[in-house]
């Protein structure tokens, strides 16, 4: 099993599900109008980057790169931004709660790290 693919395919999967979600039944319900943005930020990137484990999980495929310790590094990495990234900008969009917004810098960084690994293995 390609875990790139399959881990691409569940957060795509459900960053529709929080996009209808958040468009649907959180409509009129964030307590600004602000963390109604956010939230749209938050499924920006989840499904960015899940299309981004579908890059890597084609890039690991044998007839292409194949899988690599850093094309690996960089999946689990990508996901675990999109966990502490996304995660942390729709917890504050339904709770306010401002203190995450020192782990969404982390997810970022872990974003950068992950594309970074994979630029420096299509260059190998």
């Amino acid at each position: 099993m390609n875990i790139s693919l399959f881990l691409g395919a569940v957060l795509a999967f459900i960053g529709v599900v929080l996009g209808a979600f958040g468009a649907h039944a959180l409509k009129g319900k964030f307590r600004e109008p602000r963390y109604a943005e956010i939230w749209n930020t938050a499924v920006q990137y989840q499904m960015y980057h899940a299309l981004g484990l579908f890059v890597i999980g084609i890039l690991s495929m044998d007839t292409l790169i194949g899988e690599t310790s850093l094309l690996s590094w960089a999946s689990y990495l990508m996901f675990a931004g999109v966990i502490f990234f996304s995660g942390s900008l729709y917890i504050l969009s339904l709770k306010g709660v401002r203190k995450l917004g020192a782990i969404t810098p982390i997810g970022g960084l872990l974003f950068l790290i992950a594309w970074a690994l994979v630029a420096v293995e299509v260059l190998n």
